[in-house]
């Protein structure tokens, strides 16, 4: 099956964090608190997804309030962080949303995203994962995580769902 008919189907993405949505560097304060950055367009990218009616998950090993306050900010409200097995919390998404492993996304960079890649319908990556996890999805996407890796998977996801154009129709209207 082709990257666009495999497209076509998403009804849910998700998507990791560390490595994806940033660029997997983790930053501590003196006293102890995580930094993550997140890139800007991704999160517009998100928004984009989210009015053409497409579910938008977080899935991610590590705990962090971080992530937490990120999502907040971009009205994510399918979130599981401190996540051992990644297949069995988007196995509990996809039943919570009725919806069937094809038509879900997602996107990871490391071996504990491999699980949920190699069943969803259309697995993800982005150009800074490591090579075995490359080997086993559909795409790899030219930007690494936290550098517009995630927005490139949106746009290739809404333009195989012929959304695209109405996603940017806002921004591009006359004045």
């Amino acid at each position: 099956m082709d990257i666009t008919t495999r497209a076509r189907r998403i009804r849910l993405a998700a998507f990791d964090i560390d490595g994806v949505m940033t660029d997997g560097g983790l930053t501590y304060t003196d006293d102890g608190h995580e930094r993550k950055t997140f890139n800007v367009q991704d999160g517009l990218g998100i928004k984009l997804m989210q009015s053409a009616g497409i579910e938008v998950a977080i899935v991610t090993g590590r705990r962090s309030g971080v992530v937490a306050a990120r999502a907040a900010d971009l009205g994510i409200s399918l979130v599981a962080q401190g996540v051992g097995d990644k297949f069995v919390s988007v196995q509990a998404m996809l039943d919570q949303l009725g919806l069937s492993w094809d038509e879900c996304a997602f996107m990871g960079d490391d071996l504990i995203d491999l699980p949920a890649l190699t069943r969803c319908g259309l697995a993800i990556a982005p150009a800074n994962a490591r090579d075995i996890v490359k080997s086993h999805v559909h795409v790899v996407t030219t930007a690494s995580g936290g550098h517009g890796a995630v927005r490139e998977a949106i746009e290739l996801i809404l333009a195989a769902q012929n959304k695209l154009d109405a996603a940017f129709a806002p921004f591009l209207a006359p004045r």
